[in-house]
């Protein structure tokens, strides 16, 4: 089997890997990018192993004119610049020694050794520089399943990082089979395993969460992971059950990731996902809003329509409720709406506080119209 597209056929990208392998090395794709082109996927990273020292390949590519950046030298990994496009080329290794949140590792000329120290069997597919795919492991069935399933003995991979438990979640909802279910080895080595989450930095398990939400149905990962306890020891006191009708609700909307958390919720979210101040606040303003008397114009209006569209669907989604009729009509009338009287309308006759008070009354009668009373209205 051959995979192609632009991003493999590049100039810039063809020419490192003639330069390498006329050295005498190996040099494959191998990651993210196989399994996306497998999949007709957009490949955004280019990801390569080789069986090159690190400053074997520093040397050969520095020789043959591309910009090298030691980004991960002390993990076997050099940034090359090649055609203006960023190529992460990493020294085939083998893990030596692991605590649960990083590896010792050796490096290996042995691309089976390689393949064998990977999370998941998609992710250790491999490709020549022709296209030409290579699998060790027999992922290929796998992807085409869309079945996620550990390389090796999932407890030990497991065992090797335990960020990979949110990981083999995350990838079922981007890439799995629903239909197919879960994997149920993975998922019970997920369960026995879950206390090593506690061990993990909030930064790591913030990022896995947020490509997780952002998927385009989490519902049956999320459900594996509260009936496995491993979201309870992500987010306490969260509930999944809201996450199907949102995501029947959002329809052809793009999945929001925020939106999503609110509808789980979960104690101090905001700091067990080291979220940023600008994400807390996001959140807070559409779980503060979902009991907001207001209807989506005026909720289009007062927060503007990424916030109202979130409000609006988190808010059915938790309470039970159907979309109001016209409602994405609705906000963006709301959201390109302006209060059509100004203080200057009320002076002289108003003034000080008496000035802001008269504002706000006029405001709260053109918010209960549906914006429908006009200046003219207000004023009379």
């Amino acid at each position: 089997m051959r995979i192609g597209g632009a991003w493999l056929n590049q100039t810039g990208t063809q020419a490192l890997c003639a330069a390498l392998g006329l050295a005498g090395h190996r040099i494959l794709f191998v990651g993210g990018c196989v399994r996306n082109a497998l999949l007709q996927e957009p490949v955004t990273d280019l990801d390569l192993a080789t069986d090159a020292l690190p400053q074997d390949v520093t040397q050969i590519a520095t020789g043959a004119g591309f910009k090298v950046v030691p980004t991960g030298i002390d993990h076997g990994t050099v940034t090359v610049i090649a055609g203006g496009i960023v190529h992460e080329i990493t020294t085939f290794r083998r893990d030596v020694a692991t605590d649960g949140r990083r590896a010792v590792v050796a490096y290996s000329s042995d691309l089976a050794e390689d393949a064998a120290r990977r999370d998941f069997t998609i992710n250790a597919l491999y490709a020549e520089p022709t296209g030409e795919v290579v699998d060790p492991l027999d992922g290929l069935p796998d992807l085409i399943a869309r079945r996620i399933r550990f390389v090796g003995q999932p407890e030990q991979r497991i065992r090797e990082d335990y960020l990979r438990i949110l990981r083999f979640f995350r990838f079922h909802a981007v890439y799995g089979d629903p239909a197919l279910g879960i994997d149920p080895d993975g998922l019970a080595a997920c369960a026995a395993l879950a206390e090593g989450i506690d061990g993990l930095s909030r930064e790591r398990i913030g990022a896995e969460m947020r490509k997780l939400f952002a998927a385009r149905d989490p519902g049956p990962a999320l459900a594996s992971m509260a009936a496995s306890g491993v979201l309870a020891r992500v987010l306490p006191g969260s509930d999944v059950r809201g996450i199907p009708r949102l995501v029947h609700l959002e329809g052809g909307l793009a999945p929001r990731w925020q939106r999503r958390l609110v509808v789980v919720g979960g104690q101090d979210a905001g700091q067990r996902l080291r979220l940023s101040r600008q994400e807390q606040s996001e959140i807070a303003l559409i779980r503060d809003e979902i009991g907001s008397p207001l209807r989506p114009a005026g909720l289009g209006w007062r927060l503007g329509l990424a916030p109202a569209t979130d409000v609006i669907l988190a808010r059915a989604a938790l309470l039970g409720q159907s979309m109001p009729p016209s409602w994405q009509a609705d906000l963006a009338r709301g959201a390109q709406s302006r209060f059509p009287v100004s203080a200057a309308d009320l002076m002289p006759g108003f003034r000080g506080a008496q000035l802001g008070a008269r504002l706000k009354e006029l405001e709260d009668r053109w918010l209960a119209s549906d914006l429908k009373l006009t200046r003219e209205d207000l004023l009379a």
